[in-house]
């Protein structure tokens, strides 16, 4: 009997394979459990469709990532801080804060795990930074630390 995967199952496939099995092995134990349906032509046809929209949000996804790196990287961030004598941050900026001034001074919003920071930054300056919008898109973004 052929079968349409509902969910990933050890040792027989991932979700939306098409395997064959024992009738035994499809009837008592994928159909019940909802690990699978039956391959019929409604089902595959209802496959098609679901891989079909899949595959248009992800192009949506994709092209909208590309909109917002292009605009990250028209901008420059100013984040005025307070700093000491040698030129050296009260503490470190963090991603939040680096997103919060985004979304204050240019209206985008970013969340703060998609902002890469390698080490903390601790000092004034002019620096890049990595945004990660979407697993093929890497924005750049100019930030310049300067001092209050």
């Amino acid at each position: 009997m052929k079968v349409v995967l509902l969910q990933d199952v050890k040792a027989l496939g991932k979700k939306d394979d098409i395997v064959t099995v024992n009738d035994g092995y499809a009837r008592n134990f994928l159909l019940p459990r909802k690990l699978g349906v039956e391959a019929t032509a409604a089902n595959l046809n209802n496959l098609k469709q679901q891989q079909a929209n899949a595959a248009f949000q992800a192009a949506e996804q994709l092209k909208a990532a590309q909109e917002l790196a292009s605009k990250i990287g028209s901008v420059k961030l100013e984040m005025p801080v307070k700093v000491g004598g040698n030129g050296k941050l009260f503490g470190a900026l963090s991603s939040k804060e680096i997103a919060d001034a985004m979304k204050q001074q240019f209206g985008i919003e970013l969340d703060k795990k998609k902002i890469i920071l390698d080490e903390p930054i601790k000092e004034v300056g002019e620096r890049i930074i990595e945004v990660k919008l979407h697993k093929d898109v890497l924005a750049k973004l100019a930030l310049n630390v300067k001092a209050l």
